[in-house]
């Protein structure tokens, strides 16, 4: 499974419930590489989407506890079991993790692709992703040239297990 995120130099991921700047290049990215696959994310993710709707052009799963929670255009799942069971469906190579930082957290040791892209400037933040930097088991195995959007340095980074 993939998972795919936006780090800011400290691996802050959002604050109060929003990202921590929108990249258009980034979000490019982001639909280049999930578009016709599986998304899974959680359900306060998908409230700060627009109208609060799943992503088109994707197989959206979202994992919530709560069991009456239902949205149009998505699957709903209520345990890290129950989504497992769910995604054995569908190719390992077309599933994307996609946040929040919960569900990250929750479902980064099934994962054996991470698709960085890292902001070269630190944010007000209260959601973080682990630090993949820190962490033996993961290495880079590719990255882009650093990009700039106005005064905001980044570049995208393919990280992967070792020894999978």
């Amino acid at each position: 499974m993939n998972i795919i995120v936006a780090v800011d130099q400290n691996w802050a991921i959002g604050n109060k419930g929003d990202l921590l700047v929108r990249i258009p290049n980034d979000h490019k990215h982001f639909r280049e590489e999930t578009t016709g696959r599986v998304v899974v994310l959680g359900r306060k993710t998908l409230e700060t989407f627009p109208q609060g709707m799943p992503l088109k052009n994707r197989t959206n799963i979202i994992l919530t506890h709560d069991s009456k929670y239902q949205v149009k255009d998505a699957l709903i799942v209520h345990s890290v079991e129950e989504l497992m069971e769910r995604l054995r469906e569908y190719d390992d190579q077309d599933i994307y993790i996609i946040g929040g930082d919960s569900v990250y957290r929750q479902l980064l040791p099934y994962c054996n692709v991470a698709h960085v892209t890292k902001i070269d400037h630190a944010y007000e933040a209260d959601a973080f992703f682990p630090n993949l930097d820190q962490d033996p088991a993961w290495e880079i195995t590719a990255d882009s040239d650093e990009q700039t959007y106005f005064d905001i340095a980044y570049q995208f980074l393919r990280y992967e297990r070792k020894n999978r």
